[in-house]
């Protein structure tokens, strides 16, 4: 039987679960183990060298473990501190597996949705981590199958991981998909690629850019199960 309910790849950090969060109590607790005072001026630092980092990744200049370590050693190069990256790194990963923060109205959006639809993580993050995060948040109850590019072997926006995804789960169909993120240079980039239909979350109310743009906008989560009723209403018709 054919399957008749929407598909609907969500993003995980800072769409479901807020990595913001989450990157500062580990980047914090990392720090404090190396014997260095953290301040918000390292903080700040930190978050954009990742988000570079990150980004490299999704546009195919450098492969996971390289910008995994990288972002330390540059970290720690502006900041004029002698320390290992790659030690760095393992203790950092270790705080971010250990509990989980929800975006406002996370828990209650996918109650809502995982009755109507089939619904699918779709993340670029780091698979063990992503794992325990999930098992924290008891949320994997949720979703049919979760996808992380690090297991598939392509990174979003690479319209190659929504093939694997379609080629994994086949009873997705394109024309009854879309994808939900906050990234527009990952999750919206990566479902215009894939030909499937894009909500962009956009909590923060940032500026849309002209070379990249969503199908839809939502500025909360407790938007999403109306919106995605609308459109797979209007595609019934």
């Amino acid at each position: 039987m054919k399957n008749t309910k929407p598909s609907i790849f969500i993003d995980l950090d800072n769409t479901i679960l807020d990595f913001t969060k989450a990157e500062r109590l580990a980047l914090t607790k990392t720090l404090h183990d190396l014997n260095i005072e953290p301040n918000e001026e390292m903080m700040s630092l930190y978050s954009k060298i990742n988000i570079e980092q990150w980004e490299r990744l999704e546009r195919g200049e450098a492969d996971r473990d390289e910008i995994l370590t990288r972002r330390f050693i540059l970290f720690f190069e502006a900041l004029g501190i002698k320390e290992e990256g790659f030690k760095a790194e393992k203790i950092y990963e270790e705080y971010l597996c250990q509990g989980h923060f929800f975006i406002e109205g996370a828990e209650e959006t996918l109650e809502s949705l995982y009755k109507d639809c089939d619904l699918y993580i779709a993340s670029n993050g780091i698979d063990f981590v992503q794992e325990r995060r999930l098992q924290s948040a008891g949320i994997k109850k949720y979703f049919k199958n979760i996808f992380i590019s690090e297991n598939l072997g392509f990174n979003k926006p690479d319209k190659r991981f929504f093939l694997r995804c379609f080629e994994t789960s086949p009873e997705i169909s394109p024309e009854r998909c879309l994808i939900v993120g906050d990234s527009l240079t990952s999750d919206i980039l990566g479902g215009i690629n894939a030909g499937i239909k894009t909500v962009w979350f956009n909590p923060n109310k940032i500026e849309r850019r002209k070379d990249i743009v969503p199908d839809y906008e939502i500025y909360s989560l407790s938007q999403l199960p109306n919106l995605i009723h609308s459109i797979f209403q209007e595609h019934k018709k």
